[in-house]
């Protein structure tokens, strides 16, 4: 695919010129007539421009204003300046604030392709030196992401753009999409890689001891405390915080969460001083928490603070143009890992694979994968191993979050049925109150006038 250029100049005639150079050389072009519409082409996660040719002077917002506005939204973006003067001083203040060339008006053609081919260049090779970097301290990028489905590259947009801040992110999609890996790309290509990464599975977490684990504890302050524990803000102070299905924490944990994010400290429980925590938040849920907060069961508060960039990931089935990547790579990982001669699926096999429904997405594939890997005695996987891993992972294993909420249905219904539909008797023998009562009837649409 062509790169795309975006040429941001106010002259029409120059627009025109540029252009036509551009297309001529092989490149995409689009073009913005101010700054303001550049910098919306350039932060558009659809429009994927990859190198910037940017006028000086322009009326309303400056070249240097948007030149400052596009390093700080995308600072991967090479920026080159046009300008009608080669004074030294301007040259050396655009190039300070982050443009990698300039060509003086009127631009010669053969100048502009060279400069914009050694921009192109020098971005791959800073991409490829953090990409290698990353690798060295184990972490990730999108570099190392398969992800060729249309509706996946977009996602890889808006979570690159989204790793240039500190911005809260908030991932949805369903179990096993991958919703931890674009968290961790997110933080390799950000200002964080490097630094602490950890994951918190909210609702793996018993009710009790979530306040500990997450905002940490004083010797003492509990039965149990033998020792003292920081927590898990303090682990991940100067990196990044994952809450995975953070839909489930309870009310009274949302509301901590909240201050911690708001104030940037957290409260070790027996302790009698917060301590300042500097943390990047990325949440995921496969949940709509639209309808927990309508329902009572998430605050809409923290929902607004966790929720700045969105991210919805695809199913494995809606991108199944990148299975036959995803599983040769996967197949090379295991081969290598167990140290085994299997190179590849067999024609009939990898057309299985693309056709299958895949309910446990791309968790189901690994495992798809690992047991062809284990099972095979030729190089090539045929087609009746992949049913036969196929077969024996379609009844995918519940998450602990699912299974949990099919416990808590089925015990509200034993419950209610014990008690003829007493509200406040199922309560008391629940240990809950009425009104936690009627929340959980409500979450599993269960009607007390149905028990009497």
């Amino acid at each position: 695919m062509a790169k795309t250029v975006l040429v941001i100049d106010d002259d029409p005639t120059q627009r025109r010129l540029l252009t036509a150079a551009v297309e001529k050389a092989g490149f995409a072009c689009r073009t913005a007539p101010d700054g303001e519409t550049g910098v919306a082409i350039a932060t558009d996660a659809n429009a994927g421009a990859d190198v910037v040719l940017l006028d000086l002077t322009m009326p309303g917002l400056s070249g240097m204003e948007t030149l400052e506005m596009l390093a700080e939204r995308r600072p991967e973006l090479p920026v080159i300046m046009l300008t009608a003067t080669s004074g030294i001083d301007t040259i050396v203040a655009a190039m300070r604030a982050g443009a990698v060339d300039f060509v003086v008006k009127p631009a010669n053609p053969e100048r502009v392709v060279v400069s914009i081919r050694n921009a192109l260049k020098l971005s791959s090779l800073t991409g490829e030196v953090k990409r290698l970097t990353r690798k060295a301290e184990g972490g990730m990028g999108f570099e190392d992401m398969i992800a060729s489905a249309p509706i996946m590259r977009q996602v890889m947009r808006l979570g690159q753009r989204a790793a240039a801040s500190d911005i809260p992110v908030l991932i949805l999609g369903e179990s096993g999409v991958g919703k931890e890996v674009i968290a961790r790309c997110i933080q390799g290509a950000s200002d964080r890689s490097g630094k602490p990464f950890i994951s918190v599975n909210c609702g793996a977490i018993p009710e009790n001891l979530v306040e500990s684990i997450l905002f940490g504890h004083e010797k003492g302050a509990f039965t149990g405390a033998v020792a003292r524990s920081p927590g898990k803000f303090v682990a991940a102070d100067g990196g990044t915080l994952f809450l995975d299905e953070v839909g489930e924490l309870p009310l009274d944990m949302q509301v901590k969460l909240l201050r911690a994010l708001q104030e940037g400290e957290v409260d070790p429980i027996g302790s009698k001083r917060p301590v300042s925590v500097d943390v990047r938040i990325i949440s995921a849920t496969n949940r709509d928490l639209n309808d927990a907060v309508r329902d009572g069961r998430f605050r809409e508060d923290l929902y607004y603070r966790l929720n700045v960039v969105n991210l919805k990931l695809p199913s494995l089935k809606s991108r199944s143009e990148d299975i036959p990547l995803l599983a040769r790579s996967l197949l090379q990982q295991s081969a290598q890992r167990h140290g085994v001669n299997v190179s590849q699926f067999s024609d009939d096999a990898m057309q299985q694979l693309v056709t299958s429904s895949w309910p446990g997405n791309v968790r189901q594939l690994v495992n798809v994968v690992e047991q062809c890997v284990a099972l095979t005695q030729t190089p090539v996987i045929p087609l009746h191993l992949v049913e036969q891993a196929l077969s024996a992972t379609k009844q995918s294993w519940p998450t602990l979050t699912e299974a949990r909420d099919a416990f808590e249905q089925q015990y509200l219904h034993k419950l209610l049925k014990m008690t003829d539909g007493n509200v406040t008797r199922a309560a008391e023998l629940a240990g809950r109150n009425r009104t936690d009562m009627h929340k959980l009837m409500k979450k599993h649409e269960l009607d007390a006038a149905d028990f009497r």
